[in-house]
């Protein structure tokens, strides 16, 4: 391929998006790039704090325990108070849950803030979301939701490395770093971004049109979308437990801690390196054969872990995992914003969302228990196991739900102009949980 022809796939990923669509990216952005507080939680804790690593290990279980509530806190706020102060607010909750991680000692207080983190960071998915499927034309949902999840791993990276070498002045000088880069982030959602929530709709004789009420209940009973989001719980669970069964595996066979980083780094280098590429790929495809390729990608890689005996080996199977990921996140937000009625985008995101936050609490400790218990080989054949079923689940179950929309539905555009396109570190094995709920909060299409 010609450098002319990558750079027109280039121009073509980013090209035709409206504009506050970049000012949301652009706030991804800031925010992630000043991630420091959960990539570096364990080693402040037990570092410089003192703390146990179990100790480590509770706090980070409280930030996606946070997490799991947020979610749907997070949807119905944004439904019904509207996109914009939702996020204003709940990133202004999230840089002083930073702020006081750089104050407070005590175990309680450091316990506390770290789960209101949770809730907050949480809690802003779902208005960013229901903004994106709200301003972006409908066949272009996924491609936005690509490159907004871009955005986050290339703040992430940048996170990663500026952290690692600015630890020199302390932890809580990054804490301060991160309130400083998750209020600049607030401010330019306040200043830049319009909000979107859908006006009521009329009638013909300019009445309004009393839209039926949705609550989280009536969420769980729509069959397709509980499907999805079930089958979403199972992909979570498989793409979470190598940030906390890897390095273990790694450490069975007596590589070192810094091998392990090095393997794990080579995530986020896939995906900073080739996101653009694989969303010129897989543009206009079917969402179902998307996810069920990834969920495939997902245990064909992790899988393979438990035949791997060298870093060049380990390596080769996270570079599996990733592509299935960069395929899976996007596709998947993309298909829940299909799913869900317009005044109720919110709500449906929250709860999607809830499925990452319930991975990210329960795998870790099933991948610790089970790799201490019947061994690392175990872990590995119960998530291709898991991968496959997943599978399964979308190519049999959502084949009808999520089949591609008339070309004229799906170039209907919403209420956004169309404007031009606006201009990973070593990870020690201590901070792998860490480094799992870091990228996870994320993981999801976009972070807080």
């Amino acid at each position: 391929m010609s450098i002319d022809s990558l750079r027109r796939s280039a121009r073509e990923t980013v090209s035709g998006l409206p504009q506050g669509f970049w000012w949301l990216w652009l706030s991804t952005l800031v925010n992630r790039t000043g991630a420091f507080v959960l990539t570096f939680l364990s080693l402040y804790l037990t570092v410089e704090l003192g703390h146990s690593a179990w100790f480590a290990g509770l706090v980070v279980a409280l930030h996606g325990l946070g997490g799991v509530a947020g979610s749907p806190l997070g949807g119905l706020l944004t439904d019904r108070w509207g996109r914009r102060p939702t996020m204003v607010t709940m990133h202004l909750a999230a840089a002083a849950c930073a702020a006081a991680l750089a104050v407070v000692t005590s175990a309680w207080a450091i316990a506390t803030a770290v789960l209101l983190m949770g809730v907050a960071m949480q809690a802003v998915r779902p208005s960013i979301n229901a903004t994106i499927a709200d301003m972006v034309p409908a066949h272009d949902v996924r491609r936005a939701y690509a490159l907004n999840y871009w955005a986050l791993n290339l703040g992430f990276a940048i996170a990663s490395i500026g952290g690692g070498a600015a630890a020199f002045l302390g932890y809580r000088t990054l804490f301060v770093v991160d309130a400083v880069a998750t209020t600049l982030c607030a401010v330019i959602v306040f200043l830049r971004l319009p909000e979107t929530r859908p006006e009521s709709r009329t009638d013909t004789a300019g009445e309004p049109v009393v839209e039926e009420k949705v609550s989280m209940l009536t969420v769980l009973r729509d069959a397709p979308f509980r499907t999805l989001v079930l089958l979403n719980l199972l992909v979570c669970l498989v793409f979470t437990a190598p940030w906390i069964g890897l390095p273990l595996t790694m450490a069975n066979q007596g590589l070192s801690p810094s091998s392990y980083g090095v393997v794990i780094a080579i995530n986020g280098i896939v995906i900073v390196g080739f996101q653009l590429l694989v969303n010129k790929l897989t543009d206009k495809r079917s969402p179902v054969l998307l996810l069920t390729l990834s969920a495939l990608l997902f245990a064909v890689g992790t899988g393979a872990t438990a035949l791997a005996g060298s870093p060049v080996a380990f390596a080769a199977t996270v570079v599996v995992w990733t592509v299935g990921e960069m395929i899976h996140v996007p596709t998947n937000a993309a298909a829940t914003a299909r799913l869900a009625p317009e005044h109720a985008r919110g709500r449906y995101q929250g709860v999607m969302g809830m499925s990452w936050a319930v991975a990210g609490f329960v795998a870790p400790i099933g991948a610790g228990a089970i790799v201490g218990g019947p061994g690392p080989d175990v872990l590995w054949a119960a998530t291709a196991a898991i991968g496959v079923v997943a599978a399964a689940g979308y190519y049999t179950r959502l084949r009808k739900a999520l089949a591609d929309e008339p070309a004229e539905t799906a170039a209907s555009t919403p209420v956004a102009t169309a404007a031009p396109a606006a201009p990973a570190a070593p990870v020690e094995t201590a901070a792998a949980p860490v480094a799992a709920e870091a990228k996870d909060a994320e993981s999801s299409p976009v972070g807080a």
